[in-house]
């Protein structure tokens, strides 16, 4: 009788002990560890509870696991292998929408990989499904920056102000489409010898960026600087004013020939900066370069006489520079040439 017992009990473990096998699994070792304990006298019915509350997470996680007796001599199947490659030329991505469409197109192709993978070879049915979840979500994503891409393509002007104005600064096209479509997408044309403004008369309600020509700028009559292509035609005007106040303008501004530009309303700019407060920076550090950039043009225009170039950065500069052997007549052109008695800058 006892030795049909042992008979049946090796018939019964022989499955699970075969040789020739690369691990062993969760019930043998568990069955091995309480066999064990068994030789050594220990009451495994009353020391398994306590022995799981005594171990912590991470303890659980090295120790409660068996561990691989021997590791499979074989190679996973080439869709594996094949599925880890495109992983890796996924995270070489870079960033934008078409860095963010290169990394999903890659990562999905990679998750569909691994999915037949867990079908074909590991037939795990966990793997499967992690693996398609995650291939579902990259397709999702996929479709999401590819519609974000849509035909965001614009006029050969409005291109031309985005590669030179915006786009050294990181705005992204979305973004500037927004900011275009505040403006109705729309390029106004003024012909040679029109006013965009007249001097006291026109009135401060627009903010205005020449895209071609030239305007030249004048205050009485008398002739200040250009305003080129890329530039802000009422720049100082906009940075005068409070959201609240109203003005006008102080100079003239004459197309010197025939001029586009794109114009925003104040009120809808406004409203356009309450809603997206990075595009009020980024509009606040376009226009001060550009009052800079108007202000050096100004420098070039004012002269002293006798060689000397006043310098509207150093105001005292040149008084302190002139040998006390000058004449009177040019100590008072220097003192009347003060930029606060000076002309408006636009």
């Amino acid at each position: 009788m006892l030795t049909i017992l042992s008979c049946s009990a090796s018939c019964d473990v022989a499955p699970y002990t075969k040789p020739g096998a690369w691990h062993i699994s969760r019930i043998q070792y568990r069955e091995k560890a309480v066999q064990d304990k068994r030789k050594h006298g220990v009451n495994t019915a009353s020391n398994s509870p306590a022995m799981g509350e005594n171990l912590t997470f991470w303890e659980s996680l090295i120790v409660g696991h068996p561990v691989c007796s021997k590791w499979k001599p074989e190679a996973e199947g080439s869709i594996y292998h094949l599925a880890s490659v495109m992983f890796i030329l996924g995270y070489m991505g870079g960033s934008g929408y078409s860095g963010l469409l290169y990394v999903f197109i890659f990562m999905s192709l990679g998750f569909l990989c691994s999915l037949f993978w867990a079908w074909l070879d590991a037939c795990a049915a966990d793997v499967f499904s992690w693996n398609f979840a995650l291939f579902v979500i990259c397709i999702v994503q996929i479709i999401h920056v590819a519609y974000q891409l849509r035909n965001i393509s614009f006029d050969k002007e409005f291109q031309e102000v985005y590669n030179s104005l915006f786009q050294p600064l990181g705005i992204s096209l979305t973004v500037f489409g927004k900011i275009m479509s505040y403006c109705n997408a729309e390029v106004i044309t003024l012909e040679k010898e029109h006013c965009y403004a007249m001097q006291g008369k026109t009135s401060i309600d627009k903010l205005s960026l020449l895209v071609s020509g030239r305007i030249r700028v004048t205050v009485d009559g008398e002739f200040l600087h250009y305003i080129f292509p890329l530039q802000f035609l009422d720049s100082p005007e906009w940075d005068s004013l409070r959201p609240s106040e109203e003005g006008i303008f102080q100079v003239t501004l004459i197309a010197d020939t025939d001029c586009r530009y794109i114009a925003w309303r104040r009120k809808k700019l406004y409203l356009l900066f309450a809603k997206h407060r990075y595009i009020s920076r980024l509009f606040s550090i376009l226009i001060r370069s550009d009052i800079a950039d108007k202000l050096y043009a100004l420098n070039d225009k004012v002269h002293v006489g006798k060689g000397l170039r006043f310098d509207i950065r150093l105001p005292n500069f040149y008084h302190v520079a002139v040998p006390d052997s000058t004449d009177h007549h040019l100590k008072e052109k220097l003192h009347n040439s003060s930029p606060r008695q000076s002309t408006p800058l636009l």
